[in-house]
């Protein structure tokens, strides 16, 4: 006998591997992933009462592979859509192992299947509807939630984002080896979306989208797991953890937003602290340096320190020096921003958010206007600190956001001081 919720686990953690071993020696991929579903619902129907087989992906793919054969052969195009599996097939792949063998797919199907999705034809939030739709398993309809969008929409985008990158000749390969740098940097991206939609969500009334981070930190262990010597994976990884940690602690009882300053450290969680800290300093003295290894040093040095005031912002400030020169970007010098602040006195900060306004790129944005703000409060200006406090409130979608902004500007005084958020 096995729990419906052992089950579940189980058949969440086969399922790409699954889809991937289909597509690998069929192609056809919605053909694939309909067979897929079908194996699934089959094991969820018939495992919690026979038994998990010994083998349970062999089990999936057989019963997907018996279901995808027979609906191709029922098809009347059969040929034709013979020739196509073939030319989407790499020629090493046309003998594939036998379904019953002991490893019918190996996890590198799942890092394949991420290559696909995120396919250099495809948009990135088709990219990321597809990862989670095929790698992470989501539904439509949870896609679609997550995204606040009818679910008819999502599908659709879905199905466009599968003809694309078929009439693009994608095929379940790895890439090139002079095409592996720009995927891989894909695959990242989408996964530190995928993360921070999570994490922040950028509308709506929950500041946080739990299941989305927990996807994305899942697919980067699994990611993790195949390129274990790759810096800019374990960085990305350690950043989630360390960004992750603080959850609990970044709502109060009723959802509102908690700034960092604020928050109480005890409820941080310290075990993903610690090996966030432990894959970000592996990944810093054995590996070349990286943007997303940069980052999670960053949020170590947030997360390590005991108290707000012992936050060591020197470091901090010369890391985001280093990573403005690295991956130069607006939202990396906003955050520099604060940084500078924080080391320099508000002053210096306003000076540089000053020239980084006049370039164009967040003017306006409700992230620029609450630094402003806080900028503003700390200085002393508290008539422009309320103006940019509203300003950010007025550009927000996130309920959360706009609900503290909207505290921040009622609670600004003679003597008001500087909040930054979380």
């Amino acid at each position: 006998m096995s729990s419906p919720d052992a089950t579940e686990d189980l058949l969440r953690d086969n399922a790409p591997q699954v889809l991937g071993a289909l597509v690998r020696r069929y192609g056809h991929f919605d053909a694939a992933e309909d067979a897929v579903q079908e194996a699934l619902l089959a094991a969820a129907q018939q495992w919690p009462g026979d038994g998990v087989p010994d083998n349970p992906r062999g089990w999936l793919i057989r019963v997907a592979s018996r279901r995808l054969t027979d609906q191709l052969r029922s098809e009347e195009a059969r040929r034709r859509r013979e020739e196509t599996a073939a030319a989407l097939t790499p020629c090493d792949d046309l003998h594939a192992p036998p379904l019953d063998a002991s490893r019918v797919a190996s996890e590198d199907d799942t890092l394949l299947l991420l290559f696909l999705c995120c396919h250099p034809a495809l948009s990135r939030p088709s990219q990321i509807a597809l990862t989670l739709r095929a790698v992470g398993g989501l539904t439509t309809a949870e896609i679609a939630r997550a995204f606040l969008v009818p679910e008819t929409t999502m599908g659709q985008r879905i199905s466009r984002a599968k003809k694309t990158v078929k009439d693009a000749g994608g095929r379940f390969r790895p890439p090139e080896p002079t095409d592996l740098p720009h995927r891989m940097s894909a695959v990242l991206q989408v996964l530190y979306l995928i993360y921070n939609e999570g994490h922040t969500a950028t509308s709506g009334t929950s500041l946080h989208r739990a299941e989305l981070s927990a996807e994305a930190i899942r697919l980067t262990r699994t990611v993790h797991r195949l390129l274990p010597k790759d810096g800019e994976v374990t960085g990305l990884l350690a950043l989630m953890l360390l960004t992750d940690a603080r959850r609990a602690a970044r709502t109060g009882p009723g959802g509102e937003l908690v700034p960092l300053t604020e928050q109480d450290r005890r409820r941080w969680n310290h075990d993903a602290i610690d090996e966030g800290v432990a894959l970000v300093s592996q990944a810093l003295t054995t590996t070349a340096l990286g943007p997303y290894q940069l980052q999670a040093a960053i949020a170590a040095v947030h997360d390590e320190a005991p108290t707000a005031e012992d936050t060591d912002w020197p470091q901090i400030l010369a890391l985001y020096d280093l990573l403005a020169r690295l991956a130069p970007g607006p939202v990396v010098e906003l955050n520099r921003v604060v940084a500078v602040a924080m080391v320099h006195g508000p002053r210096a900060g306003l000076d540089r958010l000053a020239e980084l306004e006049s370039e164009g790129t967040l003017s306006g944005t409700h992230r620029m206007e609450a630094v402003r703000a806080h900028l503003l409060e700390r200085a002393g200006d508290v008539e422009g600190a309320r103006a940019a406090y509203q300003a950010a409130a007025s550009a927000t979608l996130s309920v959360p956001e706009r609900r503290y902004l909207q505290l921040r500007t009622a609670g600004l005084g003679p003597d008001a001081g500087t909040r930054p958020d979380a």
